[in-house]
């Protein structure tokens, strides 16, 4: 028997697992003292393997709490712990880009490979590298994509929109969505220009009365689907929509977003969110089931 465990903070996706697993789901309980220190309690007589759910946005406390988890299990006698982070954190800085940076990437990801089997999450955030496990070194480090429910979503809605890509990193998820459909796409240029101000270039397609989407991994500040969305707008499309896995949208984001005529804001379930429309649990699930 595998036993699926969640935090109160994610606890829904963790209960669907189970249930998509046909497993058992227990609670993970914490406490938090005035100071800040977590207290995590886990179930006793934990089965020899156990499943922990957690999204990993908001990190620092999420990953101490999962530290802690991981090495009660362990204690407790649990032989296999795979962990289902949906979110994925501190996969972006995978190089130092100043002297004196620490390389967060590979950091997490060996404290990661220290505590879990397994670790599997969906549209990990990640750039010079093709492999998950090239970040956390165990085998079964596994990184899946959300397109299929992308697609699905985006189908239910329109006949034959246009996908677009704000910036050369998304060309993977427009290309993936598109291609099945015979749905054309195109891809932007992003130039950053700070943590907060980008400069996008479309390029030349006629958007004209046509149902267009924008597709990505992550909307953190929202700037660079912000400066996407002024691009298209001469053009007048018949409706703009936006799809990502991971939503932030932080500040005012999803306001200055919809004052520019967007119609759709769609993300998946990876970080509960207002916009949250489709779930990647069942993807992750289905990885789990033929492992």
């Amino acid at each position: 028997m595998t036993l699926v465990l969640g935090f109160t903070n994610y606890l829904s996706p963790a209960k669907q697992l189970a249930q998509c697993l046909a497993s058992p789901f227990k609670h993970i309980d914490v406490h938090h003292f005035p100071d800040g220190e977590s207290k995590v309690t886990l179930p006793v007589k934990l089965p020899k393997q156990i499943i922990i759910c957690q999204s990993l946005n908001q990190p620092n406390e999420k990953l101490i709490e999962l530290i802690l988890a991981a090495q009660t299990a362990r204690e407790q006698g649990v032989e296999h712990i795979t962990l289902v982070a949906p979110y994925l954190c501190y996969m972006r800085q995978d190089i130092a880009f100043h002297a004196g940076e620490a390389v967060s990437q590979k950091i997490i990801g060996k404290l990661l490979s220290d505590y879990f089997d397994a670790v599997l999450t969906v549209d990990a955030h990640l750039h010079r590298i093709k492999h998950l496990s090239e970040a956390i070194p165990t085998a079964d480090a596994i990184a899946l994509y959300a397109t299929p429910a992308m697609s699905a979503l985006i189908k239910q809605h329109f006949e034959n929109p246009v996908i677009i890509g704000p910036d050369e990193e998304s060309n993977q998820w427009a290309e993936a969505i598109a291609k099945p459909h015979q749905w054309q796409y195109t891809i932007a240029s992003k130039q950053r220009l700070g943590d907060k101000e980008v400069q996008v270039t479309l390029n030349d397609i006629n958007l004209n009365k046509r149902d267009v989407v924008i597709v990505d991994d992550i909307a953190s500040t929202g700037r660079t689907l912000e400066q996407t969305v002024k691009q298209l707008r001469p053009q007048s499309p018949q409706s703009i929509s936006l799809i990502v896995t991971h939503a932030f949208f932080v500040d005012d984001s999803i306001k200055r977003l919809k004052a520019l005529g967007v119609t759709n804001i769609w993300s998946s379930d990876s970080v509960l969110h207002s916009t949250n429309a489709f779930s990647v649990i069942d993807i992750l699930a289905r990885q789990i089931s033929i492992s």
